[in-house]
């Protein structure tokens, strides 16, 4: 009898193993290492669904000749610094081989050491401060940097509205938000502008001052690279107290919180961003559509993206890091961290938002950005142009 019990017992933990196929599942696993909470948990929710998209429509990837199911470990760095090893450290413990992330340069430089010990690369997707990849092999990206971007800023500020005076407001201790109003405020000054400049502590919730200092200090345009927490409030008051300049912000901005705020008010938002609806190609239109009959298909989904439908640059970014990942591990042909960080610098992909190269330095060769302008009537962004690297 006892040996009867012991047989069924192995037959009852070989099904487990190896399921109704008759062999085991081999398994990758990509980690997506993104705000769901905090600051910036409004743009980490919508990277996660672009990752998320990218698994469902290719949940598989053949290494040397095996085919691997995709497994995405998620994790919340509640968009702070603090949190942001303890998160890094759990997708570690679960084995992730290739790390996506994070929305927000401060957490992804904190965790940056946690993935360089365990020999984990990790793919940032639009985290722009070049402190990211700078000095490192195993962080890379596949968005332009900040230093293009706050002097694309600073063009639009010149060219566009024809700006002498920039008021730029930043959020204290924040890497990406002080490190782009620094690049906006040097490609300024360079075409001859006055800036004043201002920041705010971890917090602050009552931006009335900021806003009537810039009126106060006869500014013509408004600069502020912060979160989409911050920039919600600051728009309340833009609106409030009739601003009367121009809002120019970075890709942070570029989202259907932004969108969501600004409706129904007199406040002028522009924004750099890397990705924008309304292209003729036919791939990226085909995706466009794809992408939002998803987003419909669940409620879930459209929560996570803001409320609507609009398909902002983040979710865009995410499902090509996510292939660039995938064409990573199969050119490594293992499973391996340190097997893809080898192969990562010879990737050549071209997706959704263009040819994916990588430099020296880990950064993405991109050749340009989308500037948007939020259109307050019906929320959605109007493309204004795209400015490339001189």
């Amino acid at each position: 009898m006892k040996k009867i019990v012991m047989v069924l017992a192995a037959a009852v933990m070989a099904f487990a193993i190896t399921g109704c196929g008759g062999s085991k599942t081999a398994t990758v696993k990509i980690g997506i290492y993104e705000p769901a909470s905090g600051d910036n948990g409004a743009g980490g929710k919508q990277e996660t669904l672009g990752a998320i998209y990218a698994n469902e429509k290719i949940p598989t990837v053949t290494i040397a000749g095996k085919e691997y199911k995709v497994e995405l470990v998620r994790v919340d760095n509640e968009s702070s610094n603090d949190k942001a090893v303890t998160a890094a450290s759990e997708l570690v413990s679960k084995g992730v081989s290739i790390v996506l992330g994070s929305y927000g340069s401060g957490v992804s430089i904190a965790a940056s050491d946690t993935f360089l010990a365990a020999g984990i690369p990790a793919i940032g997707i639009t985290c722009t401060n070049p402190q990211v990849t700078l000095g490192n092999e195993h962080y890379f990206r596949i968005c332009f940097l900040d230093p293009f971007q706050g002097t694309v800023l600073a063009s639009l500020a010149h060219d566009k509205f024809n700006a002498k005076k920039a008021y730029v407001l930043a959020k204290l201790g924040d890497d990406y938000s002080v490190g782009l109003a620094n690049y906006f405020i040097e490609g300024f000054k360079k075409q001859g502008g006055e800036v004043v400049y201002e920041t705010f502590p971890e917090g602050t919730s009552d931006f009335a001052a900021y806003v009537t200092n810039a009126k106060n200090m006869g500014a013509d345009v408004f600069c502020s690279p912060v979160s989409t927490e911050a920039a919600a409030l600051i728009i309340e008051q833009a609106n409030t107290q009739k601003l009367g300049m121009p809002i120019l912000a970075g890709d942070t901005w570029d989202s259907n919180v932004i969108l969501n705020a600004a409706k129904g008010t007199n406040v002028d938002i522009n924004v750099t961003t890397f990705f924008a609806e309304g292209s003729t190609d036919a791939k990226v239109a085909d995706f466009v559509k794809d992408f939002r009959a998803w987003i419909n298909s669940n409620p879930s989904n459209l929560t996570d993206n803001g409320g609507n439908d609009i398909v902002a640059a983040n979710p865009v970014m995410a499902y090509d890091a996510y292939n660039v990942a995938l064409e990573a591990i199969k050119a490594a042909g293992s499973t391996k961290g340190e097997d893809i960080m080898k192969a990562l610098p010879g990737i050549s992909y071209t997706g959704i938002t263009g040819l994916i190269e990588f430099d020296a330095t880990g950064d993405a060769k991109r050749e340009g950005a989308y500037i948007k302008h939020a259109n307050n009537s019906d929320a959605s962004w109007e493309f204004v142009a795209i400015q490339k690297i001189n």
